[in-house]
């Protein structure tokens, strides 16, 4: 397992390292930022250079015993996935004993993944990261997301972070950390990933072989390059364009609202289209010096969104889209209608 990393991600390796190096990391580690540019990668290199027996600089050797343990990834069965069902673990559990990762469980009852990370791993977690490590002198513990964390975890999560004990550490992903405590957060030492500048992630992009539409794939995604390759990746670039034509075709009057929910609704893209509906409003919004029509495509975008929430819950999503899409024609105008395709 090698991380190639991308030039944001490297440069908060580097700073990690460094506060490594300088004895000055810290207990507790928040990894913040936008979902999607690297913190889970980033994690999980600086847990091999602290778990490594004989690191060379900046970099775990990878050859000893430690790195080939931590190397050593595989999956549990059942899979763990978390609500969206995506891997909880992409990269797999690592067959190092000191390296301790938390994700999304399933529930037993339902053999589903629970919504949230739970009191019971915390306390587990706690148990194991105060044993004596196996290989070296630390033991890390990776939490993602840690903004999942309930109320009761968070509380029992406090306590292990208050009562640091030397060479463990405790590191937290959070796309949104404002809903952890506060209490967490000031003590964790924090690493922020921020969106690159454009050209370096227009670069990156075309460097990882998406030179086709990278400008478009990179706008859609509003600078965010990791989504942006997601999307060149996997088509969802097509799709957007495909909503994109849609809401043009219900603003001029050539589809209806019904035909276009029943579409939509066909396959298990609902969810990537009711964001792109609402990113295209929101776009089409900034375009327009109407203050009235302005706040129409705004109450719509907010209107999407809230649609997109509902999927999550036993509504009939099929009357949730045909009652969005009826309102588009008043509400988008020319607005998408006069974008480019």
């Amino acid at each position: 397992m090698r991380f190639e990393f991308a030039p944001w991600q490297q440069r908060a390796y580097a700073q990690a390292v460094e506060a490594l190096a300088a004895g000055r990391l810290a207990h507790g580690l928040l990894f913040s930022g936008p979902a999607g540019l690297g913190q889970r990668e980033v994690a999980e290199k600086l847990a091999q250079r602290v778990l490594c027996l004989s690191p060379r600089g900046d970099e775990a050797c990878g050859s000893c015993r430690s790195c080939a343990l931590y190397q050593s990834r595989s999956q549990s069965d059942p899979v763990e996935v978390r609500p969206d069902g995506s891997l909880a673990l992409p990269h797999g559990r690592p067959g190092h004993p000191d390296a301790l990762f938390v994700g999304f469980a399933m529930n037993e009852k339902t053999g589903k993944p629970r919504q949230e990370l739970s009191i019971e791993q915390i306390r587990t977690l706690s148990a194991q990261l105060s044993l004596t490590p196996q290989y070296g002198e630390a033991r890390v513990a990776l939490i993602d997301p840690a903004d999942a964390l309930n109320t009761a975890a968070s509380n029992a999560l406090l306590k292990t972070l208050e009562e640091p004990q030397p060479g463990r550490y405790l590191w937290l992903i959070a796309a949104d950390p404002s809903r952890l405590p506060a209490t967490i957060r000031s003590r964790c030492q924090k690493l922020e990933f921020r969106l690159p500048p454009r050209e370096e992630a227009l670069a990156w992009l075309r460097a990882s072989g998406h030179s086709k539409s990278a400008e478009e794939a990179l706008d859609a995604a509003r600078g965010h390059p990791g989504l942006a390759a997601q999307w060149l990746a996997d088509g969802s670039l097509d799709l957007r364009r495909e909503v994109m034509e849609d809401l043009r075709a219900l603003s001029q009057g050539r589809a209806s609202a019904t035909a276009t929910a029943q579409r939509w609704n066909a396959d298990d893209a609902l969810a990537l289209r009711l964001r792109f509906a609402a990113d295209l409003a929101l776009e089409a919004a900034g375009r327009l010096t109407d203050p009235a029509r302005t706040r129409r495509l705004a109450a719509w975008f907010a209107a999407a969104n809230r649609s997109r929430d509902l999927l999550r819950t036993t509504v009939r999503a099929d009357l949730v889209v045909v009652d969005l899409l009826l309102q588009w024609p008043v509400a988008g105008e020319r607005g998408v209608a006069g974008a480019k395709a």
